[in-house]
């Protein structure tokens, strides 16, 4: 698990709270009550009233990116797609504006890659528009882009674990409220729509969320809560908990290892890569011939160089468990090598998924 010193100040409680609720904190009226009662039976002595100071807290220090659900875009409406591009070097900040520009980009990076040193994510109500954007992309700069479109997905659970109480974060308090049955809707109602896009960027950190959420929109809270709960059970939601701020945490080294993984042997390979606790997105991409041969793609996380580098040794040899893999990822000089690391080494936009356009696409009036 991924428990190291941490760059934040934090108690003994702190640290109890962010392994505990990474995922699984209860959709309830008061949620922070069942929370702290978890606590309280873990050896943790806590109040509610002070768990939810406590969660306060570290969403105002920064140490939490948000509180509440993660909103699983994917199944809200519209696409996204990862693409990656050549960026001159004697203009590539130019080249980052040009990209930057276009409100369908959400993130982008610079990463460490001899030709292919842009990566950015192209999110859209419509899925015919990705083509027009990179065309646009394309026209602007100059240079070629790749689309590279998640083909299968076998995790997206970014956790970070801490030495301190509850260590194995273990909490999941998700079978509590209401019992809900999907609706077997792709699409959102208005009311639904309003809802994804008030809990977006995270719950009030009260003792009362949805209650909150629900005086925002001038609604009802059972109809917030059994909601949240039926979008946990049809996967628009992703989970309910603590988002922590990584680079809050000191993970600042971040590697998106990429394989070329034999194709019949990718439904094999994924789970196992998946199943290792610091890779926190795994998936199958296309390749494109002549320019980038991978097709498998594992991010990891690290607090420095050498911890990266010892994370993705192991994602390596797992991967030789089922495949002949090089001993060295690729290098510059030549390129031969059927893996390798690219590191981020610069934000250069995070906007976020902008899912007003997607949820409003996806809505019958």
């Amino acid at each position: 698990m991924q428990r190291e010193r941490v760059d934040a100040d934090l108690s003994t409680l702190d640290r109890a709270v962010l392994n505990a609720f990474q995922g699984g904190f209860p959709v309830v009226e008061r949620p922070f009550e069942p929370a702290a009662a978890a606590l309280r039976e873990r050896g943790v002595e806590v109040s509610a009233v002070e768990l939810c100071a406590r969660v306060r807290d570290l969403d105002e220090r920064g140490v939490l990116s948000r509180f509440g659900a993660l909103v699983n875009a994917e199944e809200i409406g519209g696409a996204a797609t990862l693409v990656a591009t050549h960026a001159p070097p004697e203009r590539f900040d130019e080249h980052a504006e040009l990209v930057n520009a276009h409100r369908e980009v959400a993130h982008n990076y610079e990463r460490a890659h001899p030709h292919l040193n842009m990566w950015f994510v192209v999110s859209v109500a419509d899925p015919d528009r990705v083509d027009e954007v990179l065309a646009e992309i394309e026209e602007e700069t100059g240079e070629e882009t790749y689309n590279l479109p998640k083909e299968r997905e076998f995790r997206v659970e970014a956790k970070f674990l801490l030495d301190g109480p509850i260590p194995d974060g273990n909490v999941n308090l998700s079978d509590l409220g209401p019992a809900v049955e999907r609706s077997g809707r792709d699409s959102l109602t208005p009311e639904e729509r309003d809802l994804v896009l008030e809990i977006q960027g995270g719950l009030p950190v009260t003792e009362t969320p949805y209650a909150d959420v629900a005086d925002a929109l001038g609604t009802d809270t059972e109809w917030v809560v059994r909601t949240i709960k039926r979008f946990e059970r049809e996967g628009k939601v992703r989970r309910v908990g603590v988002v922590p701020n990584h680079y809050a945490l000191g993970y600042t080294e971040n590697g998106m290892t990429v394989w070329d993984v034999p194709d019949d042997l990718v439904a094999e390979v994924g789970p196992e890569i998946a199943s290792l606790d610091f890779v926190t997105h795994c998936y199958q991409r296309p390749r494109h011939e002549g320019v980038w041969p991978y097709n498998f793609f594992a991010m990891t996380h690290g607090r420095s160089e050498a911890e990266s580098g010892e994370r993705i040794e192991q994602v390596r040899d797992r991967m030789a468990d089922f495949w002949a893999v090089d001993e060295e990822p690729a290098t510059e000089a030549d390129g031969e090598s059927n893996w390798d690391t690219l590191f981020s080494t610069r934000i250069l936009k995070k906007t976020g998924i902008r899912l007003d356009e997607r949820a409003a696409a996806n809505t019958l009036e």
